[in-house]
C-alpha cells in the first residue's frame, strides 16, 4: 500500500515539475509580450510629445491622435477605418437612403480612389462614371498619398457645386476629365416593371428601405401582371449594387428561398461564428428566376447572389463580381464618433468564400456598349412572305383573342429588340427566362 501511495505521489510530484516546466516559459513569453506592447506605447507616446514640441508648426493634438487612429486602422484592410463624428452622422444618414454627394461607392487601391460602382440616377451616373475607374485627381490636386476618408473629404462639397475629377480607365489610353455638379442624393432602393411578362426587379442598395420596398414592388407588378401566375419569371438586377447591410442581404435572399442556409459569418474567434437561415416562404411563389451582376456588384449583393446561386433558385448571369467577402462592424466610440472594423469574413451556404474572387456567373454575358440602331437596324429588312403577295389567302381560322395576342408577341419581339441595343445584359436575362418558361410549359 505505501507502495502505492508513493507511486500516486510520485506521479503527482513529477505532473508539478513537468507543469512548471512548460508554464514557466510560456508565462514569461506572455509577459515579455505585454512588455514588448507597453514599450511600443511608450514609443507612440514619445513620438507624439516630440511632433507636438518640435514639428516646425504648431498641430492640433485632436488631428495628430485621429490621425494616428485611423492610419492603425487602414493599415489592416481597405474597408477598417475610423469615423469622425461628422463621418459617422453621414453613414447613418446614407443607411437611410438620402444624403448629398455624387453619387459612387469607393475604395482605396494602389494609392488610388477606385469606384466601386456608381449609384443609379446620381451625378456621378449621369456623367459616365464607370465601376473600376480610378480617380487621381480632384480639382487638379493629386489623392496620391491621402487616407480614403481624406480623398472623399476633397470631393464633398455643398450641393450645386462643381468638382472635376481626373480618371484612369482601363480602355482609355490617356486620363481625362469629368465635371459633376454635386446634388442631394435620394437612394431608391428598389425599382421594379414588367418587361412583356416577366418582372424586373432592380436592387440599387441595401438599406433600411430594401426589402420593405422589394415587398411592395413584386405585389404591385403581381397586380399589374393580373396575378403572379401571368408573371413568366423574375429578373433580380443587381448589378453596380456596392451592398450595404447584411440583415437586408439576408432578407433579400430569404425573400425567394423557402429554407436552408444563406450566409455564415466567421471571426477570429469560432464562437462569434454565425448562421443564416431561410425561413418559408416566396414572394415569387417559385418562379423562375436570373440574378445579374457585374464588377460594380460588391458586399451585400454577392450574398444574395451567391446564395441563389448555391440553391440552384437562380441563374447568375453578367460578369464576375467585385470580390467584398467581409463583414464590418460599426462600433461608436467616445466623443460621437466611431470605428468601422472588418470583424468576420461571409461565406456562401456550400461554404466558398469570394473574398477577393468573387462570384462567377453561371452564365458569362459581357455588357455590349448602348448605342442607336443604324438605318437598316431601324428597319430591318424582311425576307418575302406569303403574307405578302397579292391575292393571298387569308387565314380564317384565327379567332379575335388569337389575332391580338400575335399582335402582343410580334410588339414584345420589337421591343426586345429594342432593348438588346440599350442593355444587352438584361435582354439575354429576359430571353433566357422566356426559354425556361417555354420548357415548362412543355414538361
Amino acid at each position: 500500500m505505501k507502495k502505492f501511495v508513493m507511486a500516486a505521489l510520485g506521479g503527482t510530484f513529477a505532473g508539478i515539475v513537468l507543469t512548471s516546466q512548460i508554464a514557466g516559459p510560456l508565462l514569461a513569453q506572455e509577459a515579455d509580450k505585454k512588455a514588448s506592447v507597453y514599450e511600443q506605447l511608450d514609443l507612440f507616446g514619445n513620438i507624439f510629445e516630440r511632433i507636438r514640441a518640435q514639428y516646425v508648426e504648431e498641430v492640433d493634438e485632436a488631428e495628430l491622435i485621429e490621425a494616428a487612429i485611423n492610419g492603425m486602422l487602414t493599415s489592416l484592410d481597405p474597408h477598417s477605418s475610423y469615423l469622425p463624428p461628422e463621418d459617422f452622422d453621414d453613414m447613418q444618414v446614407q443607411t437611410r437612403g438620402e444624403f448629398g454627394g455624387l453619387g459612387i461607392e469607393v475604395t482605396q487601391e494602389d494609392g488610388f480612389v477606385k469606384v466601386v460602382s456608381p449609384i443609379d440616377d446620381t451625378p456621378a451616373d449621369k456623367a459616365g462614371i464607370e465601376a473600376g475607374d480610378f480617380i487621381t485627381h480632384v480639382d487638379g490636386e493629386s489623392i496620391l498619398g491621402l487616407t480614403l476618408n481624406e480623398a472623399v473629404d476633397l470631393m464633398r462639397g455643398p450641393v450645386g457645386s462643381e468638382i472635376t475629377i481626373t480618371v484612369v480607365r482601363e480602355d482609355v489610353d490617356e486620363p481625362f476629365e469629368v465635371v459633376i455638379v454635386r446634388d442631394t442624393i435620394e437612394l431608391t432602393a428598389v425599382r421594379t416593371r414588367l418587361e412583356g411578362h416577366t418582372a424586373v426587379v432592380r436592387v440599387t442598395t441595401f438599406n433600411d428601405q430594401t426589402y420593405p420596398n422589394l415587398e411592395k414592388g413584386i405585389k404591385e407588378l403581381a397586380e399589374e401582371a393580373g396575378g403572379m401566375d401571368k408573371i413568366n419569371g423574375i429578373v433580380l438586377d443587381l448589378r453596380n449594387n456596392p451592398g450595404g447591410l447584411l440583415t437586408q442581404a439576408i432578407k433579400v435572399s430569404d425573400a425567394f428561398l423557402d429554407a436552408g442556409e444563406i450566409v455564415s459569418t466567421r471571426g477570429r474567434d469560432p464562437a462569434d461564428s454565425d448562421r443564416y437561415n431561410a425561413e418559408a416562404g416566396d414572394l415569387s411563389d417559385g418562379k423562375p428566376m436570373v440574378v445579374l451582376i457585374n464588377g460594380g456588384s460588391a458586399s451585400a449583393s454577392e450574398i444574395v447572389a451567391g446564395a441563389l446561386q448555391d440553391h440552384r433558385r437562380a441563374v447568375v448571369v453578367g460578369t464576375k463580381s467585385f470580390g467584398k467577402g467581409s463583414v464590418q462592424t460599426i462600433m461608436p466610440l467616445r466623443g460621437d464618433g466611431a470605428m468601422r472594423l472588418t470583424t468576420a469574413r461571409y461565406y456562401t451556404p456550400s461554404g466558398r468564400s469570394i473574398q477577393a474572387l468573387g462570384v462567377s456567373p453561371d452564365i458569362v454575358v459581357e455588357q455590349q456598349p448602348a448605342r442607336e440602331p443604324t438605318e437598316d437596324e431601324a428597319v430591318p429588312r424582311r425576307g418575302r412572305f406569303e403574307a405578302d403577295l397579292r391575292g393571298r389567302l387569308e387565314n380564317g381560322s384565327l379567332s379575335e383573342d388569337e389575332k391580338k395576342q400575335l399582335e402582343e408577341e410580334e410588339l414584345e419581339a420589337e421591343a426586345a429588340a429594342k432593348l438588346r441595343n440599350e442593355d444587352y445584359q438584361l435582354a439575354y436575362a429576359l430571353d433566357l427566362l422566356r426559354g425556361i418558361s417555354a420548357i415548362e410549359a412543355i414538361k
